[in-house]
């Protein structure tokens, strides 16, 4: 254990301290983006509860997903590994598609049980569901409960892709056996409207690209799928819906400690915000999907102020990658204008520049965690596991987390003694395609339509606009060297 660390958890075991365990939320918003937030500097869109998150604690301006798109991006989160060490979670999955976890890794749900936590995930799942293809007309598994949650009540894979229905402890939720659901990503099944033949019956939201297979309340969708009519969700409920079960969460499990993994749908396409977000944004509808995460994560907040349990409560906002204008549907948010969700970065979600990977990264621990700062240390999802091993007084073996660091200095004090983490490898939509951090510099290989490789001092020039490659070759073979070691080794943390 950290020598920084030590001293706090000493303190905390005295009679009367504030418990050495606290509780943990972890709120995983979808494709929001490094300038998406009111305390990022966003101004036309406006998030006051994530701007008193940030108040009340901690912001990290170099925190980053593993990967610049969602599937890799949740497992490294839960599992503290490389996804591109792990094929079956290193691509986005259909709503199909088997659960990508091997049932033996150390997950960081898992390890908080073994701390005597109550776990649950409600939201986004997007990491498989079933030994096989899934069928949803059965009990699902494995799932989320052999990955270490005791309760789930979870999206299968995304808004925009077939079955449009919630799975709540490994069956689907309001499911009707009369009216069994079908689902297919490779050949269109039985005789409902698609967007592609049936275009006329869409309501606002026309695909750009791809999303025209099954229409459901009104929207196109990935895939096709028939039944589980009673069953299918209402997208303008969805945030309302998986928020209230948040907050029961809280509300059951308040006696002990709890970790809770609130992985949010906005902003993810189809963006369809509750109608009383309708017209309260500059950013059309993207921007309303905004404040309806903003939204719910007030709700998160006033149930731990009403409940007395701020103080008690790690929690952590951030998101699975970086931001995305058009990702499938003609929404009206396609043009940036005067809001760019990556701010100042380059490029957006699934590309291997900034925009792809760097993500808002905001954590608050009342006496804990220092108030009002923000920090420069480099930080990545991966580092939830090695952290909350840490703070939980728990040994990793060998094999766990292989790529997670020990962050909690950092999140102690926003400039510890020394970096908890001075290097990062990060993967683009496409899972050969990665990049190498070492301190501020960055290497993006040559590779697929990248011809030449590109190096970036990311304390110069952050918005990689300018590749320094030629003027150091040194720079770059070092960090290709660094690269290529991660890669065919099988771990990174010390």
């Amino acid at each position: 254990m950290n020598a920084c660390v030590m001293p706090l958890l000493l303190a905390l075991t005295i009679p009367g301290a504030k418990p050495s365990t606290p509780n943990l939320i972890v709120i995983l918003a979808d494709d929001v983006g490094y300038g998406d937030l009111g305390c990022y500097g966003a101004t036309q869109v406006k998030t006051p509860n994530l701007d008193r998150l940030a108040v009340d604690g901690l912001r990290f301006t170099d925190a980053h997903s593993a990967a610049a798109v969602c599937t890799p991006s949740r497992y490294a989160l839960l599992t503290g590994q490389y996804p591109f060490r792990h094929p079956a979670a290193a691509r986005i999955l259909s709503g199909i598609a088997p659960l990508s976890i091997p049932a033996d890794r150390l997950t960081l749900p898992k390890l908080l049980r073994q701390a005597n936590y109550a776990t649950g995930v409600i939201g986004k799942w997007h990491l498989g569901l079933g030994e096989n293809e899934t069928d949803y007309n059965l009990e699902i598994k494995p799932g989320p409960r052999e990955v270490g949650f005791d309760e789930s009540f979870v999206i299968p894979a995304t808004g925009d892709r077939t079955p449009c229905v919630f799975v709540e402890n490994g069956r689907v939720a309001n499911y009707d056996p009369a009216d069994p659901i079908r689902v297919s990503y490779s050949t269109k099944i039985g005789d409902e409207p698609t967007g592609k033949e049936n275009p006329d019956q869409l309501f606002n939201q026309r695909p750009s690209h791809g999303h025209d297979g099954t229409i459901v309340n009104g929207i196109s969708r990935i895939g096709w799928m028939t039944g589980g009519r009673a069953a299918r969700w209402r997208d303008e409920e969805i945030a309302e819906v998986i928020t209230g079960r948040a907050v029961r969460f809280i509300e059951a499990h308040r006696e002990r400690p709890f970790f809770l993994y609130f992985a949010t749908h906005d902003v993810h396409v189809p963006r369809a915000p509750h109608p009383r977000f309708r017209g309260t944004s500059q950013h059309g509808l993207r921007g309303e999907a905004i404040h309806e995460l903003d939204g719910s994560v007030g709700e998160i907040l006033a149930t731990l102020d009403k409940l007395h349990l701020s103080d008690q409560t790690l929690v952590l906002f951030s998101s699975d990658n970086g931001g995305v204008m058009d990702d499938g549907y003609l929404d009206g948010t396609q043009d940036p204008g005067s809001h760019r969700c990556n701010g100042r970065l380059r490029d957006f979600k699934g590309s291997s520049y900034e925009g792809g990977s760097r993500v808002p990264w905001i954590v608050r621990w009342p006496g804990h965690v220092p108030a009002g700062q923000v920090s420069a240390e480099l930080v990545c999802h991966l580092d939830l596991l090695a952290t909350m091993a840490s703070l939980t007084g728990q040994k990793l073996g060998t094999a766990d987390a292989p790529d997670s660091f020990d962050l909690l200095p950092a999140l102690l004090a926003s400039k510890p003694a020394q970096p908890c983490r001075e290097r990062l490898v990060t993967q683009a939509g496409d899972p050969t395609r990665l990049a190498m951090r070492d301190g501020n510099w960055k290497l993006i290989p040559a590779g697929g339509k990248q011809r030449q490789a590109e190096l970036f001092d990311l304390a110069q020039d952050p918005a990689e606009t300018t590749s320094v490659a030629t003027e150091h070759p040194e720079i770059v073979a070092r960090l290709q060297a660094l690269l290529d070691r991660a890669k065919t080794s099988d771990r990174t943390r010390r």
